[in-house]
């Protein structure tokens, strides 16, 4: 079926589409407002491109007037350090592009939409919460949590007044190779990278710290699953997914590298305010919903995980 995919050129985005051609999907267009294909151009031949930007309504328009797509998959936006950094840029990007998209879905009669949130957004009045679920107050600490929360609230306004079938995932940390874009727990690929070059690499965070992580490819593999299911299925609509459990520690995945990579240089020497922001705002995650009203489960674990990115920096 014809799809859209906007930050197909980005992290999650490139191996969503990559999964979909692996699927025999044909009729994909990318549109991002990156002209380099990076991730993709391997595979370039065998997609289309548009470049647009989604914080302009023209463009997004264009993009889907074009295409006349039947699910679009809404991966682009902006990151958390770089919203928190530029946030009327976020306000532009994440959230009037994601209102940009739903209103062309709307004018177009797109039937799907499938957008990427985040755990980021739950922040403030979660000291006290021990674990994370769907019904978690949201009140997030971050001004990119805040453009998310919109998007994901306005999806359900969509769902209900127009009957698109919006549904979304809220991301915990995303782990793979190749990744650039800073984000405040970003350490956690580059400690498996640079171990991978032989570089010596300092941790900014105690051992026992516990960050959720997700692989890449299940992050990729969670949107698709999530697009395939019944919509009488679909009762939460905005789903919290999580990797393999029990959660490892930050600790954990530094002995993981290091039982491959006897001679890895990793050292920890926590920043003071990062392991405060990351004791207090990271609990664990019950995904339960997403695994009962869908059937997710992750694929990939931290072995697994570790022996992939390895070799990807490798090659």
């Amino acid at each position: 079926m014809p799809t859209l995919v906007t930050g197909g050129t980005g992290f999650i985005g490139a191996e969503l589409v990559r999964q979909m051609l692996a699927r025999g999907e044909r009729d994909i267009t990318v549109f991002d407002i990156s002209p380099d294909l990076g991730r993709l151009r391997e595979r370039a031949g065998e997609v289309g491109f548009i470049q647009g930007d989604l914080g302009n309504m023209s463009h997004v328009l264009d993009a889907v007037k074009r295409t006349q797509p039947e699910a679009i998959f809404h991966l682009g936006g902006m990151l958390s350090l770089p919203s928190d950094a530029d946030h009327a840029a976020a306000l532009r990007v994440n959230a009037l592009g994601t209102f940009h998209v739903l209103e062309a879905a709307r004018l177009f009669d797109v039937p799907q939409v499938f957008f990427s949130s985040t755990f980021a957004t739950f922040g403030a009045d979660i000291d006290d919460v021990e674990v994370i679920d769907d019904t978690t107050l949201q009140r997030p600490d971050f001004f990119y949590g805040a453009t998310k929360v919109f998007g994901e609230l306005m999806g359900r306004f969509y769902r209900r007044k127009y009957g698109l079938d919006f549904r979304a995932l809220r991301y915990p940390s995303i782990v793979g190779p190749g990744v650039r874009t800073p984000a405040i727990v970003q350490f956690m690929s580059w400690l498996i990278e640079e171990s991978a070059r032989g570089n010596p690499f300092t941790v900014p965070v105690a051992p026992r710290t516990v960050v959720p992580i997700l692989y890449y490819r299940d992050a990729a593999g969670a949107m698709l699953l999530l697009g395939e299911a019944p919509r009488e299925r679909i009762q939460t609509v905005n789903y919290l997914v999580d990797g393999p459990k029990p959660t490892l520690s930050v600790g954990d995945l530094v002995e993981l590298v290091r039982a491959r990579i006897p001679s890895a240089r990793i050292e920890f020497r926590p920043d003071p305010e990062l392991q405060t922001l990351l004791d207090r705002f990271m609990k664990p995650i019950d995904d339960s919903r997403a695994r009962q009203e869908w059937g997710w489960t992750p694929s990939w674990t931290p072995e697994r995980m570790v022996d992939d990115m390895l070799a990807a920096v490798r090659v």
